[in-house]
């Protein structure tokens, strides 16, 4: 992912291993995109959780015709061709995965697959003293100049990206910097590599591979790759790219060893979101993501074509000629052919113009019935990012207090059951429902809870009316202002004492748990009961204020030590988790009781406790938007309260998530089958830089520890797929624990496509098999799929 300059906190990365993201984040509301992936304890949890089929109209290759052209639809033009640069983008990885190898693809259920095109085996033959991994290639496989795909293509690639030589310009090189060498095998079909040290996702590595031709210098790395590629090898060649049209066409490969490709011609068309409705209705377009008022629209037309009305039937029941009632119809002709000539030209004007909106619409709807909108879950999800750089979410009680007033089931709901999807919200930031390695470990943080969101904030000191209150010992007026010279004076003499006196305190604090009791327990003791006032008034009363959250914050880690080793399954077991580890009032706090006077805003040392919330105001972000207003509405019933900021989605990401600008902000990165690598730069610990900023890589909420990193290390170099998905796991827990990311939803996947078009649309977690696209035998058309 490119590196983007940050006022508040650098992206830049901090080692080569940084650089992992195997694609990038879209930077518009429809794509505001976690690279994530793999963690559980047993593969019989993913079984369990709630898949959404892929929806590709699947069909034997003898069903589809051989030839035509499909048209589709992608963001923009590529930057480059070489997916290995900082602004490689979706139509770059497009590309690549129709005219380049790629060892390894992606089934339905995220599971990364040999593709025996490229290879006939690839496995770990030796582990000591260093792993060896065997490649044996398919005998038939070759460039589009004619030469063997082997061992020169894969040193070069190494080479390139090792990031031992500087002079490439490389985006990522995570992996390659552990290889030590690699050689010729027994021919020139087997390639061997061999690890400076383990690496449990070597199969990461080579996909896509690109020809020595491109790898094999810098210059041809950084600038040939950019608009041309020397050499291909995959069903599809580039046949060119043309910036006027906007067009990427690729054509068939005459080379192409393997099933070819059912398609003569696959044009990618650079056609932006908010125009494709407009692009299908046009008939433009055979395939295209879309967002949710274009699948409605084509839900509508495909409705009125069963029901037996054409689209200009259907322009006066629901279009621009709906609201044209039989007295204003009459009303609009009189005047049109009246005698006022003025008025009557106005009128004439206006009834044509209507017309020409009905004619449009008419044509449209009769279009858009053509196609069928195929829909799954997207390999992504949306989280909710809490900036704990500074601020009131610096504090860890704070961002878990967010995170418990958030019901995650209802944002859900409201996004994916109205599609018809599974609604369960993601338990996990490293791994995505249906694949093997998922587990819920959600229960490190805790379910929506109102009473111990307000516990957690009380405890940080944020109370109702503590906006109106100055701190203890503020003194008034001008008594205030002499004092206050003076105290800046002595601050930093008696700083290094108070310190030590503070620590001693907090020490002495933690090393008792006398007095203390759960939120929510019936059994807090015979303490008298202090007043607190309730955010939701009657029924949500709040525990008055406490300096100490040492167990509060013991807890919290207990918790996820519980899950780091192995028993947090038993403790489960015993029953369902109501609570949180981590909502715990600290010793001598009185049970929650409630007064009348809820309207009073949360605030602390004489300020509120308010949030900026950034959002995307562009057009395509209407259901971003409406997620973020469902959380401003949970976030004021526990007391806290938003500024809501809507920006542009071209400076959304880069001015605001990456630079560090919001507290809270909405959005989503693409999913990998490799998270101990590609997922680590996004949780990985935030470090100071030496001009006082933060290098935090993709990190964006700015909240890690040294444990996370450490866990995703280990299980980048185990070579038992048990440990890994083990520790990638209990780095997850910690990852909830800390409370600065909140997955709501794995995002819906709709696509519209050609009624006739088969092996196409939503596919999932899966990876497209370019060679089988292509559109149904008219024999079979008999049989045409039924329009959802």
């Amino acid at each position: 992912m490119s590196q983007i300059g940050a006022p508040r906190g650098r992206t830049c990365s901090r080692s080569p291993r940084s650089r992992t993201l195997r694609s990038v984040a879209t930077l518009t509301s429809a794509v505001l995109a976690v690279t994530v992936l793999a963690g559980c304890s047993s593969g019989d949890e993913a079984d369990e959780a709630p898949v959404a089929a892929q929806d590709n109209a699947p069909a034997a290759r003898d069903r589809v015709a051989d030839g035509g052209t499909l048209r589709w639809a992608v963001d923009a033009l590529p930057t480059t061709l070489n997916a290995f640069q900082a602004d490689a983008d979706g139509t770059t990885s497009r590309i690549a995965g129709a005219v380049l190898p790629s060892l390894y693809t992606l089934d339905e259920r995220g599971r990364p697959r040999i593709d025996p095109d490229y290879l006939e085996s690839a496995q770990v033959i030796e582990t000591e003293p260093k792993q060896v991994v065997l490649y044996k290639l398919n005998q038939q496989a070759v460039w589009s100049d004619g030469r063997e795909i082997g061992a020169p293509d894969f040193v070069a690639q190494w080479r390139a990206l090792s990031g031992r030589d500087t002079a490439y310009w490389t985006a990522r090189n995570s992996g390659y910097e552990r290889i030590e060498k690699i050689e010729r095998g027994k021919n020139d079909l087997e390639v061997r590599v061999t690890f400076a040290k383990p690496y449990a996702d070597w199969q990461s590595l080579f996909t896509p591979l690109y020809p020595k031709q491109v790898m094999g210098s810098p210059n041809s790395f950084n600038d040939g790759a950019r608009t041309t590629l020397k050499a291909t090898a995959g069903p599809f060649l580039l046949k060119g790219i043309d910036r006027k049209s906007g067009d990427v066409t690729l054509t068939r490969n005459p080379r192409w060893w393997g099933q070819q490709s059912k398609l003569d011609t696959l044009v990618l068309k650079a056609v932006p979101r908010a125009e494709r409705a407009d692009a299908l209705a046009a008939g433009n377009l055979d395939l295209a993501e879309i967002d949710r008022s274009t699948a409605d629209r084509i839900a509508l037309a495909l409705r009125d074509s069963r029901a037996g009305r054409n689209g200009a039937q259907a322009a006066l029941a629901h279009g621009p000629g709906a609201a044209i009632t039989p007295a204003k119809a009459l009303r609009s002709w009189a005047l049109a052919h009246g005698s006022d000539d003025e008025k009557a030209a106005e009128v004439k004007a206006a009834r044509k113009k209507n017309q020409e909106a009905v004619d449009r619409y008419a044509r449209a709807q009769d279009a858009l019935a053509k196609y069928v909108v195929r829909k799954s879950l997207e390999p992504a999800y949306t989280q909710l990012s809490l900036n704990g750089e500074s601020g009131p979410l610096a504090d860890e009680r704070v961002r878990r207090a967010v995170a418990r007033a958030i019901n995650r089931q209802e944002l859900a709901e409201s996004v994916l059951k109205p599609l018809g999807l599974p609604a369960k919200p993601p338990g996990s930031h490293l791994a995505l429902a249906g694949q093997a390695a998922y587990a819920d470990s959600s229960d490190a943080l805790g379910e929506q809870d109102t009473k111990e969101a307000q516990a957690l904030l009380a405890d940080a000191g944020w109370v109702p009316g503590g906006a109106l209150r100055k701190p203890a010992g503020t003194k008034a007026g001008s008594e205030s202002e002499k004092e206050e010279s003076g105290k800046k004076e002595k601050k930093e003499a008696g700083k290094k004492d108070e310190g030590s006196t503070d620590a001693k305190k907090r020490n002495d604090d933690a090393a008792s748990d006398e007095g203390l009791y759960i939120v929510g327990d019936d059994k807090p003791g015979d303490r008298p009961a202090a007043p607190a006032v309730g955010a939701n008034g009657p029924g949500n009363g709040t525990p008055a204020p406490a300096a100490d959250a040492a167990h509060r914050s013991a807890a919290l880690l207990a918790r996820a030590e519980a899950l780091d080793t192995g028993t947090g399954a038993g403790a489960r077991a015993a029953g369902p988790d109501h609570g949180m580890a981590g909502a715990y009032a600290p010793r001598g706090t009185a049970a929650p009781v409630t007064v009348p006077d809820a309207a009073k805003a949360l605030g602390k040392d004489g300020k509120a406790l308010s949030l900026r919330f950034v959002l995307p105001s562009g057009p395509g972000s209407e259901a971003l938007r409406a997620v973020g207003d469902r959380i401003v509405r949970m976030l004021d019933a526990v007391g806290i309260r938003t500024e809501v900021v809507k920006v542009s989605d071209e400076s959304f990401f880069k001015d605001h998530v990456a630079s560090g600008d919001y507290d809270l902000a909405l959005y989503s990165w693409p999913a990998s089958a490799f998270p101990a690598t590609d997922a680590r730069p996004i949780f990985a610990k935030p470090e100071p830089a030496s001009d006082g900023s933060l290098l935090v890589e993709q990190n964006y909420s700015r909240v890690g520890t040294d444990r996370i990193d450490q866990l995703f290390d280990q299980a980048a170099g185990t070579l038992d797929e048990e440990e890994a998905r083990e520790l990638v796991r209990q780095a997850d827990a910690r990852i909830w624990a800390a409370a600065g990311s909140i997955p709501l939803y794995q995002r819906p996947q709709l696509v519209a496509a050609r009624a006739d078009l088969v092996n196409a649309g939503a596919w999932g977690l899966a990876t497209p098999r370019y060679q089988d696209i292509g559109f149904k035998k008219p024999a079979s058309s008999g049989g045409a799929e039924r329009n959802r």
